[in-house]
């Protein structure tokens, strides 16, 4: 465990945040709750303040040259404030993961034996220009018992500050203790610190683009769980209906691009008769096709596609196509070229749909559904801080029951071995 003086930029943070971590263990679930509905009414309160340490935030990043996509991601109005405050109290509704028995037995010598969920400890958050993950991380973090270190982006430093500001205010007069939520300095040293922290910090968790992702996994040595890279695949079936698939594959791509549960490769069965009409759909709808030569051939406004193209997560109106000989080729270009988010299919053979489901090896498998789907809320598990990629600890959304470890906790009448 590295001495906090080997942590001069995030160890005073990381002291608290251990130190409230203990309290909020314990924390009653009335107490979480009241805390999370006071720090939505603060948020509502004081959204003139928020809103002005934005202002300077967006303003520094249109002087920049900052992509519009980027700068509107950043920016804050009060809806917005009110909407991140909606969320946390939709977290009041949500059941506390804390305390829940996962499984439970009597062994055979009259032990009673319980494994209980129980919060990580210290969890932090790196994330980039979003301001909403700020209230949505700190919120999810108290609902499961742990204290939360985030460090955000440079660019919405101001922002976070000022959200930080009030939530955590907001929190301690509702019986939080100090330290419950923390904002790290925004520089690149604060992630290598909180990367290096063991023993001061239980678990990291990065949100963002293909980079940040990267180096969190790289460098840490904390636990870390991998989120959020979506290269999504569509197959259409030769058994799919035209019209299904039309309207799946469109929602998939275009409904939102810049989200990682957005569809970036389409697969077809070779013998599937209406590609053409299909693939006019995708270009009449703004999207721009990047394909092999039978995609090609099927539409005039392909064009062509290389290992890039399979390998991107555009997070733009851009898709690439490929015509495969049969649902094996489909599964082997998942295989090569997936990030293990989601996959789906469109068919009507209850064969086909069984050896895809079972093929694939991602968080999440679609069967005539939208790849949109895979999300915490469209789940019906509340709110999420991302979508976990990696098959440990947790895999797909993480919700309230993912930001927490177990304990096994055993009772006996006086037993020994």
């Amino acid at each position: 465990m590295p001495d906090v003086a080997e942590l001069p930029l995030i160890g005073a943070a990381a002291l608290r945040a251990r130190a409230a971590a203990r309290v909020l263990r314990t924390l009653p679930t009335d107490v979480k709750d009241a805390a999370l509905a006071a720090m939505a009414d603060a948020l509502v309160e004081r959204t003139d303040e928020v809103l002005a340490a934005n202002a300077l935030d967006v303003e520094a990043a249109v002087a920049e040259g900052t992509p519009a996509s980027t700068v509107d991601r950043l920016r804050l109005d009060p809806a917005r404030v009110a909407g991140v405050a909606a969320a946390l109290r939709e977290l009041v509704a949500l059941p506390d993961p804390v305390g829940d028995v996962v499984r439970g037995s009597r062994l055979p010598n009259g032990l009673q034996l319980r494994q209980v969920r129980v919060p990580f400890g210290v969890v932090g958050i790196v994330y980039e220009a979003r301001p909403n993950v700020t209230v949505d991380a700190a919120g999810l973090c108290l609902k499961s018992g742990n204290a939360a270190l985030l460090r955000g982006s440079a660019s919405a430093y101001r922002t976070n500050a000022a959200l930080v500001a009030v939530l955590a205010e907001a929190g301690e007069k509702a019986g939080l203790p100090d330290g419950s939520v923390e904002l790290l300095p925004a520089d690149r040293a604060s992630v290598g610190e909180l990367l290096s922290a063991r023993g001061h910090v239980d678990l990291v968790i990065p949100r963002g683009g293909a980079s940040l992702i990267q180096r969190v996994v790289r460098e840490a040595q904390v636990p870390v769980i991998e989120t959020g890279v979506g290269n999504c695949h569509v197959y259409v079936d030769v058994s799919a209906d035209a019209a299904m698939a039309e309207a799946v594959v469109l929602d998939s791509k275009t409904s939102r691009v810049s989200v990682c549960n957005s569809a970036e490769t389409l697969l077809v069965h070779r013998d599937v008769a209406f590609l053409p009409r299909l693939l006019s759909a995708l270009v009449d709808a703004g999207v721009t096709l990047h394909g092999d030569d039978a995609a090609r051939a099927a539409h005039d406004a392909v064009v062509p596609a290389t290992d890039e193209d399979w390998a991107a997560e555009y997070l733009s109106m851009d898709m690439a196509v490929r015509v495969v000989d049969d649902l094996p080729a489909a599964l082997d270009h998942v295989a090569r070229w997936s990030s293990g988010h989601t996959e789906a299919i469109v068919a009507d053979s209850a064969a086909a749909i069984a050896a895809f489901t079972a093929g694939v090896d991602s968080a999440a498998v679609m069967v005539n559904a939208s790849t949109r789907f895979t999300d915490g809320g469209e789940f019906g598990f509340g709110a999420e801080i991302g979508i976990s990629t990696q098959k440990l600890h947790a895999r797909g959304p993480l919700g309230l029951p993912e930001l927490t470890s177990t304990t096994y906790v055993v009772t006996g009448s006086g037993h020994t071995r």
